[in-house]
């Protein structure tokens, strides 16, 4: 039976020709094909919209995880919602990396799709301060350290040198991240106070360079991890890059043990709601981009709320 594919597609990540062409050539003959061009006032919210509307039997995001998240978004909140197909385009593509989705390769991401083989996941909510809408997330969301990287990186350097533009700004973030108390409740538990300068609420821990920093996340699980970061000098910093990369990363690889060490600098917490407040504002990102400034953070799970080609 033949199927409706359509496709939204970021111009500034990909030409329309090439992708035009490589979708062609990708899917089956018989697929009706219908295109959507983001812009720079809507990233992709009205198009899956009428891609809905248009009885698309999947609908495909091509660009980067802003793309991706703006479509799922859409497609989380309406039922019986199309399969979403992801190419991925840009720098991060973290969830498509959590996925395995073929990253480098528009017609291997393209073959993926035209394979039909789903998967359930879970999507992450936020709501911020006193904001009226709730905000989607794929991948993770936090403040401190990551967001304080995303502020300080050089944008004309990150569209040349890609992930690699990140470690100028490692420097700067660290010095900007300043330890605070904050006060959290997970689920129906009592609040809590705690303390730390980084904290990540995850549906999947993936992110460049091979690097897990929340080990137990899995997207379909139906709960979300969190890492609560608070070194402040060079030992802890220490401590806490062995316990991520060594004891919680490679080790796991070769076959250790599964089971996810925290250290008082690196503690690993996990819950399906959490409610964050902040002495102050402190700069937020959502799945690798940019949020402005909170004080107070509430999110949630919501299980299943995707079917992903993948």
């Amino acid at each position: 039976m033949a199927q409706r594919f359509g496709i939204i597609w970021n111009p500034t990540k990909i030409e329309g020709d090439a992708l035009r062409d490589a979708v062609t050539d990708a899917v089956p003959a018989d697929t009706e094909l219908m295109w959507w061009e983001t812009s720079a006032d809507d990233p992709g919210r009205a198009m899956t919209t009428e891609a809905v509307r248009a009885g698309c039997d999947v609908v495909i995001a091509v660009g980067g995880d802003g793309t991706v998240r703006t479509v799922a978004e859409i497609l989380a909140s309406v039922e019986n919602a199309p399969a979403l197909g992801i190419v991925p385009q840009g720098t991060g593509n973290l969830l498509a990396r959590n996925l395995g989705i073929p990253i480098g390769s528009i017609p291997k991401a393209l073959e993926v799709i035209a394979a039909g083989d789903e998967r359930r996941i879970d999507m992450g909510w936020t709501r911020t301060d006193d904001a009226e809408v709730e905000v989607g997330f794929l991948v993770m969301v936090g403040f401190g350290l990551d967001a304080h990287m995303l502020a300080e990186t050089d944008d004309d350097l990150k569209s040349k040198a890609g992930w690699l533009a990140y470690v100028a700004a490692m420097g700067r973030a660290v010095t900007a991240s300043e330890t605070v108390d904050f006060h959290i409740t997970l689920d129906d538990g009592e609040e809590q106070l705690l303390s730390g300068h980084t904290l990540l609420i995850g549906n999947c821990g993936d992110i460049q360079g091979g690097v897990t920093l929340l080990p137990d996340a899995v997207v379909d699980d139906g709960r979300l991890d969190l890492l609560l970061i608070s070194a402040d000098n060079v030992t802890q910093w220490l401590q806490t890059l062995r316990t991520v990369v060594w004891d919680n990363g490679i080790r796991r690889l070769l076959g250790g043990d599964d089971e996810t060490v925290s250290i008082d600098f690196a503690q690993h917490l996990t819950g399906e709601a959490i409610a964050v407040a902040l002495p102050g504002p402190v700069p937020f990102e959502i799945d690798g981009e940019e949020a402005g400034d909170i004080s107070k953070l509430a999110v949630r799970v919501q299980p299943g709320a995707l079917r992903v080609l993948c």
